[in-house]
């Protein structure tokens, strides 16, 4: 496959770009690799400046449930921009999308819109101090909230230490806030709130981790985080800038009946463009200014062509109500291909999957329940599995911790190729 293109853009960008890249992952490190440079989308398929076109089970890391470039998101964003592009000002869309988040998502009874998944996480746990008054927050290890200082954490010897930067830049004034517990183990919790009781406002975590891979909850983990913060005063806030209408139209608190007191969006509501959004009860959410105290703004907050092609997106879930019916079949035979091609190529491997989202891990273990798990995978495998799926057609996530995503614009097809390509690789692998 001829990369050459690409090679000599990265060459380039590197020279005006930290890493030659405007985000860590797309640099194709944990790959040993050199990142292709796309030259359009359409539908399941990218095609890169060198003219190589992939299957992409990527989908711009979530966004693209209905495929690239939808005739009717790309109508609406063209309607929205021949009437301007951003006002600073209120717009009647802004209301009929906090209208319909409203309506399908549970839990959200006002809604904030903001211009990515990181700003959403932010705001909302200023908004959890704010209403709780504690200035604490527990978050899990492998779980991504985007890049505030507040997340950057990881943890010290054992649960109930207290977190050091994990980047520099982040404070230690700011570590000290931030409480790591273990994804799915509600004891981990537990001790944390009992070591600091009526300090901690909040925890914040993704329903079904995606960005340590994909990682289920176990059954009663998600019910036991709501109880905890009941029992103590805090707040729970999922975050579903990846899982918001991705698992269903209610996201994951609607697939695993858990409701939480805020929630952040992000991703699929902007039909892909940058958007983000945070909402949940009106006691809460009336705490923003300029109706409370809690401060944030934005200059391109509910910008009209994000929110176009979000509206667009969003009625298109609530016009098809087989939509995740189908998501859901093509997904679970993707996972009982991959299942079988491990078998058939003897190697060991596991596939976690929930919906239309799922990572094919190559690890020996029966299950991945936690991040001190999915980290014994073997990234050297991945790398290599990786670039001979490329070169069979077919874009996978550039990392082993990443989720690869089933999208609506997936023919039967599609599917068959990424099954044909996947046996391929693993038959190939040292």
């Amino acid at each position: 496959m001829n990369i050459e293109k690409s090679k000599k853009e990265f060459a380039r960008a590197q020279e005006v770009i930290p890493g030659g890249v405007n985000s860590p992952v797309r640099a194709f490190k944990s790959v040993k690799g050199s990142p292709l440079f796309i030259k359009k989308a359409k539908g399941s398929k990218i095609e890169d400046i060198d003219g190589n076109t992939f299957i992409d089970f990527v989908g711009s890391w979530g966004p693209m449930i209905l495929g690239h470039a939808p005739d009717m998101i790309i109508d609406a964003i063209t309607d929205a921009a021949q009437r301007g592009t951003s006002y600073g000002a209120p717009t009647i869309i802004e209301s009929e999308m906090a209208e319909l988040i409203c309506k399908m998502v549970p839990s959200v009874e006002k809604v904030r819109m903001v211009n990515s998944g990181t700003e959403a996480t932010m705001s909302a746990i200023r908004l959890a101090r704010g209403y709780t008054k504690r200035e604490k927050i527990v978050k899990f290890a492998g779980c991504y909230h985007g890049h505030g200082d507040s997340f950057l954490i990881k943890a010290g010897s054992g649960a109930i230490t207290l977190g050091l930067p994990d980047s520099p830049g982040v404070t230690k004034s700011i570590a000290i806030d931030t409480l790591t517990a273990d994804y799915n183990n509600i004891e981990s919790v537990e001790r944390l709130f009992s070591e600091y009781k009526d300090q901690i406002a909040a925890i914040i975590v993704e329903p079904v981790a995606g960005n340590m891979g994909v990682v289920v909850p176990n059954a009663g983990f998600l019910q036991g985080l709501r109880d905890i913060t009941k029992k103590y005063g805090a707040l729970l806030i999922f975050d579903e800038v990846i899982t918001g209408f991705r698992l269903a139209k209610g996201g994951a608190q609607e697939y695993y009946g858990v409701m939480p007191d805020l929630t952040t969006l992000g991703k699929i509501i902007g039909g892909g463009l940058p958007v983000g959004a945070y909402g949940g009860r009106k006691d809460i959410m009336d705490m923003l200014a300029p109706l409370g105290p809690v401060y944030q703004a934005g200059t391109l907050s509910g910008n009209p062509l994000a929110m176009a092609a979000g509206l667009v997106t969003l009625k298109y879930f609530d016009s098809h109500p087989d939509f995740y019916t189908n998501l859901e079949k093509n997904a679970a035979k993707v996972e009982a291909g991959f299942k079988r091609n491990l078998r058939e190529a003897g190697i060991k491997g596991v596939v976690n999957r929930v919906g239309s989202m799922m990572t094919l891990f190559f690890n020996d273990k029966e299950k991945l329940e936690s991040f001190d798990e999915v980290m014994t995978s073997d990234r050297e495998r991945y790398a290599e599995f990786f670039h001979l799926s490329l070169e069979s057609g077919i874009y996978l996530a550039p990392s082993q911790f990443e989720a690869m995503f089933i999208n609506a614009s997936h023919s039967d097809e599609d599917l068959d190729n990424l099954l044909k390509a996947n046996l391929e690789a693993l038959l190939k692998l040292k």
